[in-house]
């Protein structure tokens, strides 16, 4: 049989009679399965159909591997996510694309009836621009309909603040807007900071005065509520000196 091997194409065979010559007391699992569907008999595997033209031969490796997929949409897309890329995370919802939106859209402009605005939006206008219009270049195409989505979030985003004010106004409530929570949570972090900052000071301090005194500072350093600290306080406040000093006792006598 050379290097081919065709025992596999034989398990089922093999199976009918062991179990004809009661070797095995039940069929397996997919005995039946295989009964009903059997293998294919082709051993010789077919290349991928190709969409398009290569400009250089595939590796061994890689002949019988099927090519992407593209579609001229797709580099639009990553052009425009590529200069917007904040767009990626408004919301979508990924079943508003059955496949017949050719048919109740109409791509001479960008807004569309029942269908949110995003950078899809821009894609899709941009094609129609590329297709329809005579003269119009891929750049040009890509510049009106941005400028085109431009204006239509600017009237989008007029429209949400003037409905927040009319709520204000009748006695509505809101929350913390995401740019005070972002300021509080600053604050908080800079307070934070500000600590961390005053003992790293204090320290440094101490250490610049070791080096001049030989001793480590952060062990002699002095609390006001430590016992010896209070007793040594009050000794000094018992401790009555007189201004011009305390008098001698003994000694030697100063010659005249």
């Amino acid at each position: 049989m050379g290097r081919y091997n065709f025992r596999p194409q034989r398990v089922y065979q093999a199976t009918t009679q062991l179990l004809l010559a009661e070797r095995l007391t039940a069929p397996p699992s997919w005995y039946d399965v295989v009964g009903n569907v059997p293998p294919p008999q082709i051993l010789v595997r077919t290349q991928p159909i190709e969409h398009h033209r290569r400009s250089r031969t595939k590796k061994r490796s890689k002949l019988f591997h099927p090519q992407n997929i593209t579609y001229p949409e797709d580099k639009l897309r990553r052009e425009f996510f590529g200069d917007h890329p904040w767009e990626l995370a408004r919301p979508r919802v990924v079943l508003e694309n059955d496949g017949m939106d050719a048919q109740t859209e109409d791509w001479s402009r960008i807004r569309q009836p029942g269908r949110p605005l995003d950078g899809e939006s821009v894609v899709r206008r941009q094609t129609w621009l590329m297709e329809n219009i005579s003269n119009m270049s891929k750049a040009g195409a890509y510049d009106q309909a941005r400028k085109e989505f431009y204006e239509e979030r600017l009237q989008e985003d007029v429209e949400r603040r003037v409905a927040k004010e009319e709520a204000l106004a009748t006695g509505a409530y809101f929350g913390k807007s995401m740019l005070e929570v972002g300021m509080e949570l600053e604050d908080k972090e800079y307070e934070r900071w500000r600590e961390w900052a005053g003992r790293e000071v204090i320290e440094a301090k101490q250490r610049q005065a070791s080096m001049y005194t030989g001793v480590d500072n952060s062990s002699m350093a002095i609390s006001a509520d430590d016992p010896e600290t209070i007793a040594g306080l009050e000794e000094l406040e018992e401790a009555s000196i007189p201004a011009q000093g305390q008098e001698s006792f003994g000694g030697m006598p100063v010659r005249p």
